[in-house]
């Protein structure tokens, strides 16, 4: 049987709470309409579209049971009938009981039976409570009209949190015990139970990969398409002249020395480029993604897929420049958090539509964009920088902070003002900024989930 995971953005998680919670201690409800990722050890729901059911439009309202015309809905029903998308059903219990009731149970029988026959798939849809502090529990409802419990649900937002069914209760192991000792063993037990893609293996990469796995991360999913080169021994970390020799690949070179750390991280390795459509539908069943990649339509797409499936976000990037004698006039590095639903890496500035249409047409049409390049159509593509262990580091151990400070809140600064976060070592600088508004381009995607094409995009 596969594990159920429900998802959402913190600014749906805002609006259903004031809906839900109008002050009067009565029970109130909502529709969502929810994208999926169906894999094969997997089911996540992702809220996409909510539908508020009006408190004065209800049949009843009271302090433990809400009684409303189903049939408000229909736009709801609909849309999901016609995109094999999800109906999540999410009510409030203002006296904070933690589990369904029986008058639930009878709800939720009727309803589900009925959509599943409107419906007409297969598919599990699902069925919500929110609590007054916002803790949620959940269980989706099977075409037999059976209840099983939502293992996870996630809310990506400044803050990460993470509502389990069954949570990571367990003694700290040794190995994790300083860690514990600075965050805690709630924190520890999430990290073991956290499933993260990263995305690069090289520079940035490796240290974001090593550091995930001494803290204890409980699966990583590592993808990059290259092998070791002797090139790459200044910079990626654990790699060795023997996996230069045999030109070992990068992930597996990662792979091996995380085993022998005795840290019991699982790991996945992938030597894929990120646009082979296996390679996504895997990387979304994560909690969180990591971005270390240089090029420009790799770290769009990967924005893209986030935002899809409701996944946070963090995109890294390192820049030197240096005239090969020993001047260096750059050594800068920026760390992107990104949400679903609100800024992009393109609304941020970080590349513009010139240079992302460059970047892909490098990589499906090489013969196309050498001639545009040489005609002066394409100006300023990137060539191979320089590229030091401590600057590719520094960005790393940025990025790895930046989880731990929204999975366990310990900046004095609110989360939110810190979504993009840069250091110039030339001319001593670091700071940080909240980011651009929300992207037109991808707001409408928050949370679509599988859909024909893949993404809404050309992967070719």
């Amino acid at each position: 049987m596969p594990r159920y995971q429900l998802r959402f953005t913190a600014q749906q998680v805002d609006e259903l709470h004031r809906h839900l919670f109008p002050g009067d201690g009565n029970e109130a409800v909502a529709l969502v309409l929810c994208g999926r990722r169906d894999a094969e050890d997997t089911h996540i729901l992702c809220a996409h579209k909510i539908l508020v059911i009006p408190h004065d439009k209800c049949h009843e309202r009271g302090p433990l049971r809400v009684h409303w015309p189903t049939e408000v809905g229909r736009p709801i029903y609909d849309e999901a009938m016609r995109k094999h998308m999800a109906v999540l059903k999410i009510h409030s219990h203002p006296g904070y009981y933690r589990q369904f009731s029986e008058v639930d149970d009878e709800s939720d029988s009727r309803l589900f039976g009925s959509l599943h026959g409107w419906t007409d798939d297969g598919m599990p849809h699902a069925s919500a409570v929110m609590l007054p502090n916002k803790e949620m529990f959940a269980r989706v409802v099977t075409a037999a009209v059976r209840f099983v419990p939502v293992d996870r649900i996630l809310v990506a937002g400044d803050d990460i949190s993470f509502f389990d069914y069954d949570p990571p209760h367990r003694t700290v192991a040794a190995k994790d015990l300083r860690t514990a000792q600075a965050f805690g063993e709630k924190t520890v037990g999430l990290l073991n139970s956290l499933r993260v893609g990263v995305v690069g293996c090289s520079g940035t990469g490796s240290w974001v990969i090593e550091q995930l796995a001494r803290l204890g991360v409980g699966e990583l999913i590592l993808v990059d398409p290259d092998v070791v080169e002797h090139k790459n021994l200044n910079r990626i970390v654990n790699s060795t002249l023997a996996d230069a020799e045999k030109k070992a690949p990068k992930v597996q070179a990662l792979k091996a020395a995380i085993e022998t750390m005795g840290t019991c991280t699982k790991v996945t390795a992938r030597q894929e480029n990120l646009f082979n459509l296996g390679v996504l539908r895997e990387l979304a069943t994560c909690d969180v993604l990591f971005g270390c990649m240089d090029s420009v339509d790799g770290r769009d797409l990967l924005n893209r897929l986030a935002t899809f499936y409701d996944i946070p976000y963090f995109d890294l990037g390192v820049r030197m420049d240096a005239d090969g004698r020993g001047s260096v006039d750059v050594a800068c590095g920026s760390v992107h958090y990104l949400l679903p639903g609100g800024s992009s890496l393109l609304s941020r500035g970080v590349y513009t539509p010139d240079a992302l249409r460059a970047a892909t047409l490098r990589r499906t049409n090489p013969k196309q964009f050498e001639s545009e390049l040489a005609e002066g159509y394409i100006k300023g593509a990137k060539v191979d920088s320089p590229a030091v262990i401590s600057v590719n580091g520094l960005c790393a151990t940025l990025a790895v902070n930046n989880l731990l400070a929204r999975l366990h809140p310990f900046r004095i600064e609110p989360n939110g003002e810190i979504r993009h976060q840069w250091f110039d070592l030339v001319n001593g600088i670091f700071g940080f900024g909240a980011g651009a508004g929300p992207c037109r381009a991808l707001q409408k995607y928050a949370g679509r989930g599988d859909m024909d094409p893949f993404l809404d995009c050309h992967l070719g």
